[in-house]
């Protein structure tokens, strides 16, 4: 049995010598299973803070962190001193109950999607879960949407017009980029036939990044965007709004804020693995935790080489990349597994019966519908900058007219 599970086991029956009630010991058991994945939520922030300084620092060609412990690896536990110890402002004006909710509200809704997040098998034949839902899938996407409301709430009560725009560009860009990331559960839903994380994970005969690799580039395209990264980070753009909706949060209010981002990021990289990268599943056998954990890690990754490589959006640019491009492709996209799937099943070529060649099948079928809608947003592209151009040039020649 994994360790999770003899703990459990020791505990329950540690609890039932002494004589407690079962559903006290219920109780007792998801406080501590509660606590476990808090705990391990903010021991996963301090972790993610010293590989993203390292890795951005080699992207830079700089050194990064290098004191205090190897590597500077005590420097995440330097700063959770100093977030405890620095002095805590509240600005005049503002709202206090909602103003002191807003962090707690941002942090909890991200911690408590873990409740769901298949990490590996149990001995059951289930899986290493807080708690297993038939709406699993729901139930992340609803609670994600609390994270919204904290951010609305953060600046509206700060009173500052820096943190309320900053919560106005916030909102927008959230509520945006949820649209095309549910369109593409959708598609997971479909092939998957349950909104069960676990048996998303137990119906993976192929990882579901083949049969849906264009969903799995738009989901993760969307979960960055909605962690507020690079290069979407409108959210605190410095030079634009200061540090937007969280610019009058301090010591550990701003802590939380910052841990918040920092495990959506994981959180993101979470989701795409249970969706799409089959989950807890490895190729040497025994060590499924250790490769949920490798894979969430490379996932993490690839998100700080986004935000080491590309600029930033402008405000316009962001708004249109989501309603006039991902949303269209998500719809497309969705069309066409649906009719595919169809397809693949009538010619003898079902998950079930022949699953790499359903897969692969789909997957062709994703990189043409990739290629079509590239060459299509390559050349409105040019065609826009062509436009601007022209204008451009209209009203370099204005003045010139004007005078004679």
């Amino acid at each position: 049995m994994d360790i999770f599970t003899s703990i459990a086991l020791f505990l329950r029956q540690l609890m039932s010598n002494i004589g407690l009630a079962e559903w006290l010991i219920d109780l007792i058991m998801a406080i501590l299973r509660a606590a476990t994945l808090g705990t391990a939520g903010l021991l996963t922030f301090m972790l993610l803070t010293w590989i993203e300084r390292k890795l951005i620092a080699r992207m830079q060609d700089r050194l990064g962190p290098t004191v205090h412990g190897p590597g500077g690896i005590l420097i995440p536990l330097a700063d959770g001193i100093k977030m405890i110890t620095k002095e805590d402002t509240i600005p005049e004006g503002a709202d206090r109950p909602v103003y002191w909710l807003a962090p707690l509200l941002t942090a909890t809704a991200v911690i408590i999607v873990f409740a769901v997040i298949p990490f590996g098998p149990d001995t059951g034949g289930g899986a290493l879960v807080g708690t297993s839902l038939n709406v699993g899938i729901v139930y992340v996407l609803a609670v994600g949407a609390a994270g919204v409301i904290a951010v609305l709430m953060a600046g509206w009560s700060s009173n500052n017009k820096y943190a309320l725009l900053g919560a106005f560009r916030a909102v927008a860009q959230l509520i945006s980029y949820e649209v095309p990331q549910v369109l593409t559960v959708v598609a997971v839903v479909m092939l998957a036939g349950t909104m069960d994380l676990v048996e998303m994970v137990h119906v993976q005969t192929v990882p579901f990044i083949f049969p849906l690799f264009l969903a799995a580039i738009v989901f993760f395209i969307s979960g960055v965007a909605e962690t507020g990264r690079a290069p979407f980070d409108l959210l605190e753009a410095e030079s634009e709004i200061v540090a937007g909706y969280h610019i009058e949060y301090s010591a550990m209010k701003f802590s939380l804020v910052m841990m918040a981002e920092f495990i959506h990021a994981f959180l993101v990289g979470a989701l795409f693995v249970t969706l799409f990268l089959n989950g807890w599943n490895g190729p040497i056998a025994g060590l499924d935790v250790v490769w949920f954990f490798l894979k969430c890690v490379g996932m993490f990754f690839i998100m700080i080489w986004f935000r080491g490589t590309f600029p930033r959006f402008r405000i316009d640019q962001l708004m249109a990349f989501n309603w006039k491009f991902l949303v269209p492709l998500s719809l497309i996209n969705l069309l066409v597994v649906a009719i595919g799937d169809r397809l693949l099943v009538s010619l003898g070529w079902s998950r079930a019966e022949d699953p790499w060649a359903w897969g692969l099948s789909l997957f062709a079928v994703n990189v043409v519908l990739l290629l079509a809608a590239s060459i299509v947003a390559g050349r409105v592209g040019r065609r826009a900058r062509e436009r601007d151009r022209a204008k451009a040039a209209a009203r370099a020649m204005a003045p010139a007219t004007s005078g004679r």
